[in-house]
C-alpha cells in the first residue's frame, strides 16, 4: 500500500518545522537555481506564518487555562 502524502495544512507543527529547516538547507546551497529558491521561499514563508499562527493560538490557550486556575 503506498504511503499517503499529507497536505500541508494537515502537518503538526513539529513537521512544518522539520520542513522549515530542511528549507533552509536547500537555501543555504549555492547550487540551487533561483527559480527553484524563489519557490522554496514562498513556501517558507506560509509555513513560518501557519507556525505562528499556531504559537499564538497555543499561547492564548494557556493564558486563558491560567486564567481561569486564578479565578478558583
Amino acid at each position: 500500500m503506498a504511503k499517503k502524502i499529507k497536505k500541508e495544512e494537515d502537518l503538526s507543527i513539529e513537521e512544518k518545522l522539520a520542513k522549515l529547516e530542511e528549507i533552509v538547507t536547500v537555501l543555504e546551497n549555492e547550487e540551487t537555481p533561483l527559480e527553484k529558491s524563489l519557490e522554496h521561499f514562498e513556501n517558507g514563508i506560509k509555513l513560518f506564518k501557519d507556525c505562528k499562527s499556531y504559537l499564538s493560538d497555543t499561547e492564548k490557550k494557556i493564558q486563558s487555562l491560567a486564567d481561569n486556575l486564578n479565578e478558583n
